[in-house]
């Protein structure tokens, strides 16, 4: 069915997005999700200083006798950085996890190395089969849905899980913030937590076992958030990304890479040529829209960041032939790939009918109340 262009009043989110919803005033259902999420989970100014240093304090407590009292992810973008610059300064002892998937740029590699030198931060980096998880993103790629992003991002998920329960330690702090993150289209990109939509696409389309390749079953992922506490310390400090840039240039010799999560050549390469050319997804109304929404950036200037390719032509050309050759594929087999039917998460198996489930809704509901009452205690 034809859908008439619409743009939400409020951010630059727009009809692209397949199940937007504009109220009267041309207001998108992911402003108000954005409210909604500020409002509970995000806690500014003086206030939030004080629960910061509270969770901080209970975190040493919890860690005393322990190598380690918390872990986090490490990229070497933005938010990850800075949320190890900040814990570093409330005196936590984290353990720094990277994963290596193949595809990091030498700029990600090099201000991993500067930042946790210069923060006295262990690292542990786990490199991933490189042969397994080509044949799994290229799975992905054949499956013709926008997630294709989604095995790296569960790798890292099951990464952060297994290494705090081998270690015993109960928190962990991913760089996940409200302010900057927040108007992602599930259509866009879902099935991270979905070990059973990985493992069924790859099934379909990929030819080698995935033998050691970081994931978690249901259960598993169940027996993981009774056991651990993830806690986005972000959302406790007024997150102004360009303040947080300017600071870890400053202090840590930090680079900026071009874009939010381009300290991925295939991250780059995916969501500035990729999403945008097959399925008409541009990710950069998320990112811009959550930055309008936290008073970060205009209206204005985002629509006119909109108007630009997303990244560079020249470097556009350059990635595009160097993922081709990465992933061992033909510019005729690119085409075909690119052409293939779209498709998305509900066209194969996947554990998305339980979520639906009013009774593991219910379920999700009460542990999530549960949580929040016992707070920092639980």
């Amino acid at each position: 069915m034809f859908k008439e262009y619409q743009i939400c009043t409020r951010c630059v989110m727009d009809t692209s997005d397949p199940e937007i919803i504009l109220d009267g005033l041309g207001v998108c259902n992911h402003c108000k999700n954005y409210d909604v999420t500020i409002k509970n989970h995000s806690i500014s100014g003086e206030k939030g200083r004080l629960q910061f240093n509270r969770i901080a304090e209970q975190i040493k407590r919890d860690g005393i006798g322990k190598p380690y009292d918390c872990i986090i992810g490490v990229s070497g973008g933005v938010d990850s950085t800075f949320l190890a610059y900040i814990v570093k300064k409330l005196g936590l002892r984290p353990l720094a996890v990277h994963l290596d998937n193949g595809w990091d740029s030498e700029l990600a590699v090099k201000n991993i190395e500067n930042v946790l030198n210069k923060l006295n931060i262990e690292l542990y980096t786990f490199v991933i089969d490189w042969e397994e998880f080509k044949d799994l993103q290229l799975a992905f790629l054949k499956a013709s849905t926008p997630d294709s992003e989604i095995p790296t991002d569960h790798a890292i998920f099951s990464l952060l899980y297994q290494l705090a329960d081998k270690f015993k330690i109960k928190y962990v702090l991913p760089g996940f913030n409200g302010r900057t993150e927040s108007h992602l289209p599930q259509s866009w990109s879902q099935g991270h937590y979905d070990w059973k939509y990985i493992k069924n696409v790859h099934k379909r389309f990929g030819k080698l076992p995935l033998l050691t390749f970081p994931h978690a079953t249901f259960l598993e992922l169940a027996w993981y958030r009774l056991t651990q506490r993830w806690i986005s310390v972000l959302n406790y400090v007024d997150y102004v990304k360009k303040d947080a840039m300017m600071i870890l240039e400053k202090e840590l010799d930090w680079k900026y890479y071009g874009g939010k999560h381009y300290e991925s050549i295939y991250t780059r390469f995916y969501q500035g040529y990729i999403l945008p050319k097959k399925f008409g997804f541009d990710k950069r109304r998320t990112h811009l829209s959550s930055l309008i929404c936290s008073g970060q950036i205009s209206r204005e200037e985002a629509l006119e960041e909109l108007k630009n390719e997303t990244y560079p032509l020249e470097l556009q050309k350059q990635d595009r032939e160097y993922v081709i050759k990465k992933l061992g594929i033909t510019e005729k087999d690119f085409e075909e790939i690119m052409g293939l039917p779209l498709k998305s998460y509900w066209d194969y198996p996947s554990y998305g009918n339980i979520y639906k489930a009013p009774l593991f809704k219910a379920a999700f509901s009460l542990y999530t109340y549960l949580k929040k009452i016992a707070g920092i205690h639980r």
